[in-house]
Order: structure tokens, then sequence, then C-alpha cells
């Protein structure tokens, strides 16, 4: 088994990357500092473009994938699944970052792994 990163230096990692980029990121919430799970809200120029969750896959390599199904123009509705989501999961980190091309950075997540 492969050593992980602890998530808080990952998400530092991931603002430095967006800042870096001429980008902002923000911790709206911090979890656990060491095995806490991750959901970025991935603005472009302000406006919410996508929910991505990091979700280990079977071989011990983390993925991001959508969160599917949410309307993410509607601020209530997100604020409410951000709030289930910390209920279930208090070691939850949720990250608000905003860059220039949403789709490319993410893309670039998934590549980068």
């Amino acid at each position: 088994m492969e050593p992980r990163l602890a998530t808080s230096i990952f998400v530092s990692g991931l603002i430095r990357r967006a800042e870096s980029e001429g980008g902002t990121g923000m911790v709206l919430a911090k979890g656990d500092e060491t095995a806490g799970a991750i959901l970025i809200i991935l603005n472009e120029k302000g406006r919410k473009q996508r929910i991505l969750e990091r979700v280990l896959q079977p071989g011990g390599q983390y993925l991001w994938q959508d969160n599917i199904g949410q309307d993410i123009d509607n601020d209530a509705e997100i604020s409410a699944l951000l709030a289930r989501r910390r209920s279930f999961d208090p070691d939850l980190w949720l990250i608000e970052l905003d860059v220039a091309s949403a789709e490319r950075f993410a893309a670039e997540m998934n590549s980068a792994r």
C-alpha cells in the first residue's frame, strides 16, 4: 500500500494551484487533517460550475467525481446538500475554488491524481 498525502496538505496544494493560475480558493469547512474526504465547489468567474468529490477507488487511487443530480445554480439547494453531507461526515472538507477554466481545472485534477 502506498503512503497517502495528508488531506490538509492536499487541500493546501489545491488552493495554491488555483491561486497560481490567478484564481482563488477557500476552505469552507475543515475536516479530518489526515484522512478526511474532500468535496469541492468549482466556480468559474463567480458562477458555480461543478461540485466534485474525491472518491477512493478499489485499486487505492483517488478519482474526482461529479456530484450528479444537484442544481448548482440554486444556492439554497447547495447549502442544504453541504449541510447534509457534513452532518453525516463531520470529517468532510468543503472547499470552494474559483478558476478561469473550471472544466480544464477539473480534467487536470483527475489526470494528475
